[in-house]
């Protein structure tokens, strides 16, 4: 597999990859339900056409596409999931995302490239989130190399690339490197983006989980350089 820091990653020959998107591409379309693609679409602000498939109906589907299926090597999932992102309806990325999310351990540093490009292509938040906290966050956990990569991320002028870093340690809990946690918070803490600051706050909010009385000391310091949105999310199930 060839990928590269910058442009689009190639997209690795696969056999299993043709098989998955020659199925998927029959039974998703087969499911698809007009007026309820329309909701969907303007409930994510019109981000992207929808076919309209509910969550368990996808699921139950997707699950028809990987019958019999071995599981995937590297090359593998970086095939399916950016023959996926070029794919029109967002219901393609949200498989691809839950394949990443199951296989992300399959998959080594060389795979950060491909998941940023899926970060960066048509963003928003139904897709950036899952990637960020379960695939970015696993290669990360699993080749600790990477933070590095992440303090790049969080300085990245895309504001969806520096989502991802301030989201990459959700589900870290006591392995969340903590300075690099509260340093991404404060390199953020003027943005004037929603999503950014909405990040910040969850971020906070979900290490208190873990460690509350880090998150009240951190903030009882801090608090003026952040945005009210982010200090509600932060304190919000431990109080100030």
């Amino acid at each position: 597999m060839t990928v590269t820091g910058a442009g689009a990653p190639d997209t690795p020959r696969s056999a299993l990859a043709d098989t998955v998107i020659e199925r998927l591409t029959v039974r998703y379309p087969g499911a698809a339900d007009a007026g309820r693609a329309a909701s969907m679409r303007a409930y994510m602000k019109d981000v992207a056409p929808f076919l309209g498939l509910a969550s368990p109906v996808r699921r139950a589907l997707s699950r028809e596409v990987l019958a019999g299926l071995p599981a995937p090597t590297e090359a593998d999932c970086a095939a399916i999931a950016l023959r996926c992102w070029d794919l029109p309806e967002r219901e393609y990325r949200y498989f691809a995302t839950d394949y990443l999310r199951r296989y992300a351990g399959r998959c080594s540093a060389g795979f950060l490239p491909v998941a940023r490009h899926l970060v960066v292509t048509v963003p928003w938040w139904d897709t950036v989130d899952a990637l960020a906290a379960h695939v970015v966050g696993a290669l990360v956990a699993a080749e600790p190399r990477l933070a590095a990569d992440m303090d790049a991320w969080i300085a990245d002028p895309d504001l969806w690339v520096a989502r991802t870093a301030l989201l990459h340690q959700l589900r870290y809990r006591e392995r969340t490197d903590t300075a690099r946690l509260f340093g991404y918070c404060l390199r953020q803490s003027g943005h004037p983006d929603f999503f950014v600051r909405k990040a910040i706050g969850w971020s906070l909010r979900e290490y208190a989980k873990t460690d509350p009385e880090a998150v009240r000391t951190f903030l009882a310091r801090e608090r003026g350089r952040f945005a009210p949105l982010s200090v509600r999310e932060a304190l919000k199930n431990i109080g100030p």
